[in-house]
Formats: C-alpha cells, sequence, structure tokens
C-alpha cells in the first residue's frame, strides 16, 4: 500500500475511532497483549534476524542495544499495555464547564487528534508503545521504524493490527510505512495526518520540522545534566550519579555531563571515577576535574554531546549558578537532576533550569512515560507547546468547545439593552 492510500485509510479510520468506548479500546490492547505474548517465539526469530544483519553492517553498538527486542522486552511491552488498560479513557472528559447564560452551556472536553506520524529509531519496543498508546487515546496512526529493525517491526504491526481488527477497531487505523522514500512522502501529507512525532537524531528532527507543513512535536537531543551540589549527600551522589549514565546508557534520557560544586569535588570525584571505570564508563574532565583526578580532557564539543554510551564529561563549578548557566546554555531541555540536602538550593534549581523534566535527589532515568505512570511514552516533547516531557495519553489528545443552546443567537446579547452573559463556572460534564 502508497503512503497516499494508507494516510488516507488512516484518516478515514481516525473518524471512526474518535466514537469508540473505553470497552472495546480496552478489549483491543487485551487482545494485542495475548497476541504478543502467542507469538513470542516467531518476534524472537524476526528480532534475531535483523540483529544478525545489524552485525554484519557494522551497525553502531548503542543503536545496536536498542535493536534488542528479547523475552524481557517483550514482557515490558506487555506491562506497558496492561498499565494503559487500568487507565482511564482519555477521550471524552470535561475539562472545563461554563454557563454563558441560562441554557446555554458550554463545555471544554478531550479528543483524539487524528491521525499521528511516528517515526522512530531503531527500537522495536517503541513500535509496541507507539500503537498502543494511540489506540487508547483513539489515535489512527502511520508508523516508520529504521530500516535495520524491518523484521521486527513487521511481525509486530501485523500481529498489533490484526487482534485490533479481531477486537473492533477500523480497518486502516494503523500502518507500516517500510522505505525511505515513504517517510518522504509522509511529510507531504498534511491533509491526512495531523501530527508528526520523529524520534532520532538532532539533524533528523531538523530535517523534518525544515521539510513539512504538518506540526511536529519531539526533542533533538537528550543531552542531560546532574548537578552535586556542595549540600549533597556523597553516597547519594554516587548512586544517582552512577544510576543516571550506566542503568541504560543508550536512551536519551542517561546522564551525559555531570557538574560538580567545587567545595565537594575533591571528596566526590575521586569516588565516582572509581565507580564509573569499575562500569567501563571513560571520563571526560575540564581542567578543574583533571586537576582532582586523571581523566581525558574534556573539550566544548563535549558539553554539546549526546554520547547515547558509556562516557561522561564532567565540569566542576564555582557554585549553583554556574551549574545552571551551564544547563541553560548547553543542555537540549530534555531531564537535568540536582543532588542535595539544601532545600532552598533544590527548589531555586528546579524552578531556573529551563527543562521539561527537573529532579532532585533521583535518577535522570526516571523520565519515563511508564514510570510516571503514563502507560508508556509516545516520545519525549521539549517544546512548550501542547505537551512538554514524557507524552503520554494527555499528549495524544487535544479538546473541543462544545456549546449546548436552546436556539440562543448572538444577536439578543448584541442590543444595548440585551440579554447579558453570566459566565458562570460549572461542576458538571458535558451531556446533551
Amino acid at each position: 500500500m502508497d503512503i497516499a492510500t494508507a494516510a488516507g485509510a488512516a484518516k478515514k479510520a481516525s473518524i471512526e475511532m474518535a466514537m469508540l468506548k473505553g470497552e472495546v479500546k480496552n478489549s483491543a490492547l487485551r487482545a494485542i497483549a495475548q497476541a504478543l505474548t502467542a507469538n513470542a517465539d516467531k518476534i524472537a526469530e524476526a528480532n534475531a534476524l535483523d540483529i544478525g544483519n545489524a552485525k554484519k553492517s557494522n551497525l553502531a553498538l548503542p543503536l545496536l542495544k536498542r535493536l534488542k527486542f528479547d523475552q524481557a522486552k517483550l514482557a515490558e511491552a506487555c506491562a506497558g499495555i496492561e498499565s494503559l488498560i487500568r487507565l482511564e479513557d482519555p477521550v471524552g472528559k470535561t475539562l472545563a464547564a461554563t454557563e454563558l447564560d441560562h441554557g446555554l452551556e458550554l463545555f471544554k472536553v478531550t479528543c483524539p487528534i487524528g491521525v499521528i506520524g511516528v517515526i522512530f529509531e531503531s527500537r522495536p519496543d517503541a513500535l509496541v508503545q507507539i500503537s498502543s498508546l494511540c489506540l487508547k487515546s483513539s489515535n489512527a496512526v502511520l508508523l516508520k521504524g529504521g530500516a535495520e529493525a524491518a523484521n521486527t517491526n513487521r511481525i509486530l504491526a501485523d500481529i498489533i493490527y490484526e487482534a485490533a481488527i479481531g477486537a473492533g477497531l477500523p480497518a486502516g487505523w494503523l500502518s507500516l510505512v517500510e522505505t525511505r522514500q515513504g517517510v518522504i512522502d509522509m511529510l507531504k501529507m498534511d491533509k491526512f495526518v495531523d501530527l508528526l512525532i520523529p524520534r532520532g537524531s538532532n539533524e533528523f528532527v531538523q530535517y523534518i520540522m525544515n521539510n513539512t507543513n504538518i506540526p511536529v512535536m519531539g526533542h533533538a537531543a537528550g543531552i542531560c545534566h546532574l548537578y552535586v551540589d556542595k549540600a549533597a549527600d556523597i553516597e547519594m551522589a554516587v548512586r544517582v550519579t552512577t544510576d543516571s549514565k550506566c542503568q541504560y546508557s543508550a536512551v536519551c534520557n542517561a546522564l551525559e555531563t555531570l557538574l560538580v560544586h567545587q567545595d565537594i569535588a575533591k571528596a566526590f570525584l575521586p569516588k565516582i571515577q572509581a565507580t564509573l571505570e569499575e562500569k567501563n564508563v571513560e571520563i571526560r574532565g575540564c581542567e578543574r576535574t583533571r586537576d582532582i583526578i586523571g581523566v581525558e580532557a574534556a573539550t566544548e564539543e563535549d558539553w554539546t554531546t549526546e554520547y547515547l554510551d558509556l562516557i561522561v564529561s564532567v565540569k566542576v563549578v564555582s557554585d549553583m549558578t554556574e551549574a545552571i548557566d551551564h544547563i541553560n546554555t548547553y543542555g537540549s531541555k530534555h531531564t537535568d537532576a540536582i543532588v542535595t540536602g539544601d532545600k532552598t538550593a533544590a527548589a531555586m534549581f528546579m524552578e531556573m533550569v529551563d527543562s521539561a523534566d527537573v529532579f532532585c535527589n533521583c535518577s535522570t532515568r526516571f523520565a519515563d512515560g511508564f514510570r510516571y505512570g503514563l502507560g508508556a511514552e509516545v516520545g519525549i516533547s521539549t517544546s512548550k507547546l501542547h505537551a512538554r516531557g514524557p507524552v503520554g495519553l494527555e499528549g495524544l489528545t487535544i479538546y473541543k468547545w462544545k456549546l449546548v443552546g436552546n436556539g440562543h443567537i448572538v444577536a439578543d446579547y448584541s442590543r444595548t439593552d440585551g440579554k447579558k452573559y453570566t459566565h458562570k463556572k460549572l461542576n458538571k460534564d458535558f451531556e446533551l
């Protein structure tokens, strides 16, 4: 199926999906989880083929890690689906209600965006997350995964689509785009596609933004920082730093730059060096860092690099103001954290750091839709419009204004002696 046909079918399906009841969507999600589990062996075979091909083509190690979709990943994906089922339906919720006049009531009600186009990297688990989130939020979806995951993506998309159709979803609600030309063509589908969510490199996201009239939501990079304040508990700082960098280094919420207050640097840096080097992390430090521990020299480029690997850059700062300035200058507005026992310092940091996620005394790796209780995520947004941070169900809905009257006309309110608006707030849900 060509992209124009798929996009047209998705647009038609999206109208029907807006009317789906929560029970139907939850039944479809249960059917998907069951079908994925039942086809675990076939999925594993497809993924093994992709990994074998990737190794032959010398795919970069971080991408190879993301490509793996084993039993643990499958179980995690199904757990995400189960958590989605437990969440309330995000569609049809009354956000506000106002009486404009007696018998004339205005409601602000959530609704799906429509057709979502998602272009993502070599993570097959992302396909499961994205499709299930779009289903729960009543959106149709066009998916384009990386060519290196072609076999895994194809079998996952087929299983998910067929299971959902069998549970009552409309034909065309999901389509998998499998060619590079398909991406280029998708960017021209502004008649059908309501929102694009690209997940990839900074250059790729910028390319998408510069070559389409479709609204784009996403983030370009994940240059995440951790600032160890002078009032930090050193053992806590070591634990949080290590988890932020090492728990899974090939993802956008992993730590890339460590900032350390000068008053604690001599006590903290040798300990974190020993811990990180045990885990094969390469440390690159500023001149002040290298005066304390023996590491490679950091360059200006390191402060703007998303390593997605076992590499971290370290800078000793004079105070928290310098740390905040560094983050707001070099960061990507993704996730930044502070370790401190000083609540005043923590509050200042969390207010002044201009990022979607700001944490205190915890790992940057918590920046995740599933961990936030959003039922997984379709992506991360670092913009300040519509959705910010991990984008879950609420980020895939918008709202419409529903006004219900009884023959009311504006002319009656336009005369000097005409009717007056009451603009009274109501505590009620929309109903006819």
